[in-house]
């Protein structure tokens, strides 16, 4: 097999000066890279995660990595709307115009949990948090893109997203059992309807979206997982390949957090993905490993209204 390529390897050539990427979760894994790389390339690079430590730690971080490095941090609190709100102006005022929105924050397979807004905990810091962030930077993209570039939205999803559809009659899980795999899956589904319809309510404006599948990639991400989980998780990727034609031993192949990070780069910065959107991509390619109920592009535009309905309530 091809050895993956790193995210480092993805820039390589490539220069992102004059230009802002806002990357949630930023603080670990995924974030983490994909920051350091993008800081490397020449882009003023804005952090956001909840925990302060840490976001200053990944700043020192990437400027003893990329020297002369443009870093700015936010602090942004996914499970609660007022610090996605407060954190939106606080990047408006360190970023008015914005290249790349990389969404990529989340939580995995939680116990049954709320945010401070009542979302069930999955969906509502993987997807609500994440809508709400998009609604209100949309301005900061639409500059960017109108100054003769293309801003690019890049969300993080999961092949995961199979495990379960969205519930449009119950999103928070008020009148149903909790399955936290099930959750998960909507939540990763959810990812991918938002980026289709940010892409065709935007795409006019020169703001393209794409949901991104990185893999699976040994990060702080399963520290809920127990063995049991894991056994389930094997079990449901070998029945996934299977329905792919796809050969499989069985077992999960993990990548380091520099490989998995190379797709949501790709996303952010591929010439390939001029003029293009909507997109679903995996291992640095467009893939069309999606469920049908996650790129119903009508199914789509309902879950926009209702997630701006319960995001305006909240």
């Amino acid at each position: 097999m091809t050895e993956r390529p790193t995210a480092l390897e993805i820039v390589d050539g490539i220069d992102l000066s004059g230009r802002t990427c806002v990357i949630t979760g930023a603080s670990s894994g995924l974030g983490r890279e994909s920051a350091r790389t993008l800081a490397a390339a020449g882009a003023h690079v804005v952090l956001a995660a909840r925990d302060r430590d840490a976001l200053a730690q990944t700043a020192q971080w990437i400027r003893a990595e990329v020297p002369g490095a443009r870093i700015s941090a936010v602090e942004l609190d996914l499970t609660a709307l007022a610090s996605v709100r407060a954190a939106a102006n606080a990047i408006r005022d360190v970023a008015p115009a914005i290249d790349v929105l990389m969404n990529n924050a989340g939580v995995m397979f939680t116990p049954f949990g709320r945010t401070s807004d009542g979302f069930e905990l999955q969906v509502g810091t993987n997807h609500f948090g994440h809508f709400e962030l998009t609604r209100l930077l949309g301005p900061q993209l639409a500059v960017a893109a109108g100054a003769g570039g293309q801003a690019r939205i890049v969300t993080l999803s999961s092949g995961g997203h199979v495990m379960g559809d969205v519930d449009f009659d119950d999103p928070n899980w008020e009148s149903r059992d909790y399955d936290k795999f099930v959750a998960y899956g909507a939540s990763k589904t959810a990812n991918i309807l938002h980026a289709i319809e940010a892409d065709r309510r935007w795409r006019g404006l020169g703001i393209r979206a794409y949901a991104v599948h990185p893999g699976t990639v040994a990060t702080a991400l399963a520290r809920y997982m127990s063995r049991s989980d894991f056994s389930r998780l094997r079990k449901l990727a070998a029945a996934t390949s299977a329905a792919r034609g796809e050969p499989t031993d069985g077992f999960l192949d993990f990548s380091t957090p520099e490989q998995g990070a190379a797709t949501q780069v790709w996303a952010a910065v591929s010439h390939e993905l001029a003029d293009k959107g909507a997109l679903y991509l995996q291992d640095c390619r467009v893939s069309d490993a999606v469920a049908p109920y996650a790129r119903d592009e009508q199914r789509a535009a309902d879950w926009w209204i209702l997630s701006e309905k319960l995001c305006d309530s909240s």
